[in-house]
């Protein structure tokens, strides 16, 4: 049986990876996800109950993802996508594995691990480097592309993440960045090592939090960020079912509490 060695941040990749996989065998699920199927039980070797009780956070999220992208191919049927800490993200085959240019950047030792684990894909060009690291600009194609950081930048500083933004705008004019955020109390939390997942694993520090009426602010903070857009997950099954808990969510007071997706629109 295989296991990938992953630690650190990267090591995330497989607590996401094990949340859509258990979704998508749930006979009541509408979520789809065959690829991380295969790859769950292709890993059954590693440890996956150390990530606690399985959640269907990331498949909802997952979902939002698919159809951003789905809706941005219908315009721009060659693309680009480009997925910024892709780890084990099964986005690609989820939605047709389409024929365009598909650019995954992540850390060398994740794509390792996707070249391993992952079906061949000629459409997909891996490119090892952190998403911070400017330079792989220079291999993705200036103009309109859709940007995914799935499970990304709360693991990076604030700082670099606004300047990271601010890069992506101008270098991918007209295009469109998704990316989810934590709320501030639970970003405290992991700081302080208090999100333990099981008595095995602890989730990492995440300094960088964000509310939606922060994202709101975004196009008047950023250069280049001309529109921001509350992205709400469909509805799932108890509490992520609840249309109680759904209008609680989006009080002033849910805003602050709740993680959240986020699209951003770039100027033309």
């Amino acid at each position: 049986m295989t296991q990938t060695q992953l630690s650190g941040v990267p090591e995330t990749a497989l607590w996401t990876l094990r949340n859509r996989a258990e979704e998508a065998l749930r006979p009541d699920s509408v979520y789809t996800d065959d690829e991380s199927i295969r790859l769950y039980r292709a890993l059954a070797a590693e440890d996956f109950d150390r990530f606690g009780p399985p959640s269907q956070v990331h498949s909802l999220r997952a979902m939002v993802i698919d159809e951003q992208i789905t809706d941005f191919l219908a315009i721009h049927p060659a693309g680009p996508v480009v997925a910024l800490g892709e780890g084990l993200q099964t986005t690609y085959w989820r939605v047709g594995a389409p024929e365009v240019a598909w650019y995954s950047i992540d850390l060398p030792e994740m794509i390792a691990a996707q070249e391993r684990l992952l079906p061949p894909a000629p459409g997909i060009t891996r490119l090892a480097r952190s998403a911070l690291d400017r330079s792989w600009f220079a291999e993705v194609p200036r103009g309109p592309a859709v940007i995914t950081a799935e499970g990304l930048f709360m693991y990076l500083p604030t700082p670099e993440v606004h300047r990271l933004i601010a890069d992506l705008a101008e270098h991918f004019p007209g295009g469109v960045l998704i990316y989810d955020s934590i709320p501030r109390v639970f970003s405290a939390m992991t700081m302080r090592g208090r999100v333990r997942l099981s008595a095995r694993y602890t989730a990492p520090p995440m300094p960088t939090s964000q509310s939606p009426r922060q994202a709101r602010r975004l196009p008047r903070m950023i250069p280049g960020v001309v529109a921001s857009q509350d992205l709400i997950p469909p509805l799932g099954r108890g509490r992520w079912g609840s249309p109680l808990m759904r209008r609680a969510a989006n009080t002033p007071l849910g805003h602050a509490l709740r993680p959240s997706l986020t699209l951003l629109r770039f100027a033309d």
